[in-house]
């Protein structure tokens, strides 16, 4: 996957001959290569789930490209599109936000088999069954019929990748898709996407708030502030040696154990 220069641009009110911009993204340029992990950091409104929703083309984009493969994305239309966005999925940071209330898990997985026609009802079913157990949700004849509601948030986030995954896609937007969890269900499922990239070969551009946890899961590490990206490297570097303000309040903000307690 690769970015240049992308711009997400939103108009802000006003007279139409003044017309005034908010930047959300402004020129963001970045690399993934399959297999790896940028890590995407920032604080609150600095354009991290704005980028995740331009590549998923739920937000419109201004201006710049978004190539994967060498295809870009920004040039089809249509059914080439629809194919192409197969291989761009998203685990969002509220699974409830994006999984059906109504709808069995085992259903919401193969859902969208069925939406682009991949699958019949049948093989649909195995395959959504097959990623409940490679998720960790074993034996998946015990969660496929359970409601979102009748799970922990740890089981509806493991629900929500295999329904991202089901689609056997190259690349995994994750926007602050632990953020919700505690600290010992957080470890599970970082875990278990590291274990999913390494056998899928997934390229993956993970989103938090949080610079520690991106310097522990993430090759790489893009600090954004105004839509820009102003600092980047491996994270930790980032943690030892800040340059840019808004990367110096992240480390601030890290965790840190009391003088004397690791004694």
């Amino acid at each position: 996957l690769e970015l240049d220069d992308l711009r997400c641009w939103h108009p802000l009110p006003g007279l139409p001959w003044r017309r005034r911009w908010y930047r959300a993204v402004d020129g963001v340029s970045l690399q993934l290569r399959q297999g790896e992990t940028v890590g995407v950091v920032g604080a609150s409104g600095c354009g991290k789930s704005t980028l995740c929703r331009a590549l998923m083309g739920l937000v419109p984009v201004r201006g710049g490209s978004v190539r994967l493969q060498g295809q870009n994305l920004r040039q089809l239309r249509g059914e080439p599109l629809r194919r192409a966005r197969r291989r761009i999925q998203m685990v969002f940071q509220d699974p409830l936000a994006c999984l059906n209330p109504a709808m069995a898990v085992g259903d919401a997985i193969a859902d969208p088999l069925r939406i682009h026609g991949l699958a019949s009802r049948a093989e649909a079913r195995e395959r959504a069954r097959a990623l409940l157990a490679a998720v960790g949700l074993n034996p998946p004849e015990a969660f496929e019929q359970r409601l979102p509601r009748q799970l922990s948030g740890g089981q509806q986030q493991r629900v929500a990748i295999a329904r991202a995954l089901v689609l056997e896609p190259q690349v995994l937007l994750c926007d602050e898709s632990v953020s919700m969890l505690d600290a010992e269900v957080q470890a599970e499922v970082l875990q278990l996407l590291r274990d999913l990239q390494t056998r899928l070969g997934l390229g993956m551009i993970f989103v938090t708030h949080d610079l520690a946890v991106a310097s522990g899961f993430c090759q790489r590490v893009i600090v954004l502030d105004g839509g820009r990206i102003v600092e980047q490297g491996p994270g930790d570097q980032l943690l030892r040696d800040p340059q840019a303000p808004i990367t110096r309040t992240l480390v601030e903000a890290c965790p840190r154990l009391p003088a004397g307690a690791a004694a």
